[in-house]
């Protein structure tokens, strides 16, 4: 056990009651920041994410206070300074949904459209200019993300992808979907990878949340104009290995 971490967090009652009081506290203010937005959705989009910030700001505190989870950054310095660009990250959990709006300039994330249907929260997420496809429309989705990302771009708004699509836990084998690559040769523009260790903390599938302290690192961008396979080689393999440091080194603390 960590030295910073006290030994009552890691009673397994005590972690219970607390990871349950969290998720009441995040669903509820997620209700309450998603009805703000809509009703405030006519301002323009920069003082719109504003909100959007403040929302994953408190639910990161919160989840500190509650459940004793905290995170730290590395690798700030990789992050381009001007223009917007593409990133995309490795996805282990539900965390990065809330810390991305909190790392980077203000960005459209790539989501399933299923999510635009949850009241208040998925209008909120139309209003701040997500792209949401349907998964399973194939290259009408890749379309759609390369139109739409184009467009986002255009306003300097980043554009966030998680190529497996959906949540991996830590040191399952990788399922990368090959729509990224699409994105990344149509758009021409710095590539910029994050990896992180947030599906130990937060894992899939439960309401448990441990305490600790996620790692979010970003790695060196990959300039535009690879070669597809040479593109798809470097980001997953910088994704993989970077991932799998940082996994071995939490769980090397726990």
């Amino acid at each position: 056990m960590p030295p910073d971490i006290p030994a009552w967090r890691e009673i397994p009652g005590v972690q219970w009651i607390l990871s349950l009081l969290y998720t009441a506290m995040l669903f509820l203010d997620s209700l309450v920041f998603g009805f703000v937005i809509v009703l405030f959705g006519w301002l323009p989009f920069p003082r719109l994410y504003g909100f959007a910030r403040a929302w994953a700001g408190t639910n990161l505190a919160l989840l500190r206070i509650f459940c004793g989870l905290g995170w730290v950054l590395t690798g700030a310095e990789n992050i381009p300074r001007e223009g917007a660009h593409v990133t995309m990250w490795k996805h282990t959990s539900t965390w990065e949904t809330m810390a991305q709006m909190i790392v980077f300039p203000p960005q459209a994330w790539v989501l399933k459209r299923e999510i635009l249907w949850i009241p208040l929260v998925g209008w909120a997420s139309w209003l701040l200019k997500c792209i949401a496809i349907d998964r399973g429309a194939g290259h009408r989705a890749v379309n759609q993300v390369l139109d739409l990302g184009r467009e986002r771009l255009a306003a300097g708004i980043w554009v966030l992808i998680f190529p497996e699509g959906t949540r991996q836990a830590p040191g399952a084998p990788p399922d990368y979907k090959p729509g990224y690559v699409a994105l990344y040769e149509a758009l021409e523009l710095p590539c910029v990878p994050l990896a992180l260790n947030s599906g130990l903390y937060w894992p899939r599938r439960t309401l448990l949340r441990y305490p600790g302290t996620i790692v979010v690192e970003f790695l060196d961008p990959i300039p535009p104009g690879l070669p597809r396979k040479d593109f798809r080689k470097i980001l997953e393999a910088r994704l993989e290995d970077a991932a799998q440091r940082l996994v071995a080194e939490g769980r090397a603390t726990d």
